[in-house]
């Protein structure tokens, strides 16, 4: 049960309403402060859709993100988002077992943005080692995105963990298809 209501369009005033055009639970609890709901969409916004990253890579950072912190709204939500942008359920269980170390088909580019995402989860920045490959294969556009990505989900899920924010019952069929360990 999240630890603030989860409010309606009709709570809002009529300047933040709009907030509410994609009603899922995270936003209905963010609305409870709608300053703070713009600028946490804004930057959300950016990064799905002004970013020129690979949206299929974004999502497999952000997935990575969503497992390790082991946190069911963003992992559910962001399977089948990742769904959406060409990541299929073969890359769902090769980034299962990429976390584990084990071998998987997943290519290097993908390989590398794994663990630059591991790597800023656990120990909170990317290895110069990690950072330069990335460099050198996407840009400085492109790495600047990615970290922002990974940085900003990293800040997603510990709000969604603190505001104890409720998986939709629509999202919950893809928690169950790929569940964290026991």
């Amino acid at each position: 049960m999240a630890r603030v209501p989860y409010l309606e369009q009709s709570d809002l005033a009529p300047e933040d309403q709009s907030l509410l055009n994609r009603p899922i639970w995270l936003a209905k609890a963010l609305v409870n402060s709608p300053k703070a709901a713009r600028a946490f969409f804004g930057l959300g916004g950016y990064i799905r859709h002004g970013s020129k990253l690979d949206p299929r890579l974004r999502e497999l950072a952000i997935l990575q993100v969503g497992w390790l912190a082991r946190s069911p709204y963003e992992w559910s939500h962001h399977v089948k988002l990742g769904h959406d942008f060409g990541v299929t359920d073969a890359d769902v269980r090769a980034l299962i077992d990429d976390t584990d170390g084990k071998p998987t088909d997943l290519d290097a580019l993908s390989k590398l943005v794994l663990q630059a995402a591991r790597e800023m989860t656990r120990d909170g920045a990317m290895s110069a080692p990690t950072f330069a490959a990335l460099q050198t294969e996407l840009g400085n556009e492109l790495v600047v995105d990615l970290t922002l990505t990974i940085g900003f989900y990293n800040a997603v899920v510990r709000v969604l963990g603190t505001l104890q924010i409720d998986v939709e019952p629509d999202y919950q069929p893809y928690l169950d298809q790929f569940p964290f360990p026991a």
